[in-house]
């Protein structure tokens, strides 16, 4: 059985993740006292003691999630994967369980990363939306068609769920539009802004900086990236992928084919939630999926 380890981005977080972690494992502990001290405030108290509401701000949702990924990985006895994958932020957890980068450098990413995209969020008021039961084609076109206001293809989740992401006002035409053209449902994403579209161009000018200045390594597995959907290995190649996610749309249903035609069987999520469990199972419903939470 090939493995292949997926890792979650934001969304998942939930009130009270990984305190049972933290309780029950000297190393897990060890770890989540290690990132109170990079991130200079205690944010095991807010993922462990805070609302939904607290939980949801960008600029602790990122890290957060990162962590109970990490730690969750860095604990388990067996963690021997064949190749790793991360959804948007989960790309960064997955470059650290594959040790393409330090634990230190990975959660100072999320956090420079998580900032910038709040600030760019601030900048520019925007929003996503999920669409369900229309053909990726007919999204695209739909938000190609809308020139005056940003609005583009944001994440390919799974066959007939595409979220698209822009402008307050791009969105709610684009949602109008596809309704009409036969979506099933066209859901607005309780998020801060439109990530993974052009303007996010603020926050990727910043996290690229950040990027170039810290140490890649090679990674023990292939890393399948949002934005090649390919099994990268290269740390420039890397580097440059992860820059270019922020503006770019995550291909998360190609590069889970991509994993599934270079041998995998069975794929497990490790952190919060299972959201990427039942996306596998929509783009292969013969695969094998558990999570470990």
């Amino acid at each position: 059985m090939t493995k292949a380890y997926v890792f979650p981005g934001q969304g998942a977080q939930f009130p009270g993740m990984g305190k049972e972690l933290y309780e029950s494992n000297a190393e897990a502990k060890a770890l989540f006292e290690q990132a109170n001290a990079i991130l200079g405030f205690d944010i095991t108290d807010v993922m462990f003691n805070g609302t939904p509401e607290d939980l949801k701000q960008t600029k602790i949702t990122q890290p957060a999630v990162f962590l109970h990924s990490v730690v969750l990985a860095k604990t388990m006895d067996d963690f021997e994967p064949a190749m790793v994958a991360g959804h948007s932020l989960g790309e960064i957890s997955a470059l650290v369980a594959a040790d393409a980068l330090s634990f230190e450098d990975g959660l100072k990413l999320v956090s420079i990363r998580a900032m910038a995209m709040q600030k760019a969020c601030e900048q520019n008021p925007s929003t996503m939306a999920a669409i369900l039961g229309l053909d990726d084609a007919v999204v695209e076109e739909t938000c190609n068609g809308i020139s005056a206001e940003t609005v583009v293809a944001a994440n390919y989740n799974c066959p007939g769920q595409l979220v698209i992401s822009g402008s307050n006002e791009g969105v709610k035409q684009a949602c109008e539009l596809l309704l009409e053209k036969g979506a099933k449902r066209a859901l607005p994403l309780p998020v801060g802004g439109a990530f993974h579209s052009p303007l996010m161009e603020p926050a990727r000018e910043e996290l690229a900086e950040a990027i170039a200045k810290a140490t890649f390594n090679t990674p023990k597995c292939p890393v399948y990236q949002n934005v090649s959907t390919q099994g990268e290995t290269d740390p420039q190649t890397i580097k440059d992928n992860l820059v270019a996610q922020l503006t770019a749309p995550v291909k998360w249903t190609q590069s889970v084919q991509n994993m599934m035609a270079a041998g995998a069987t069975k794929f497990v999520e490790v952190g919060p939630g299972r959201a990427l469990q039942g996306m596998v199972k929509k783009i292969d419903r013969a695969t094998q999926v558990s999570g470990i939470s």
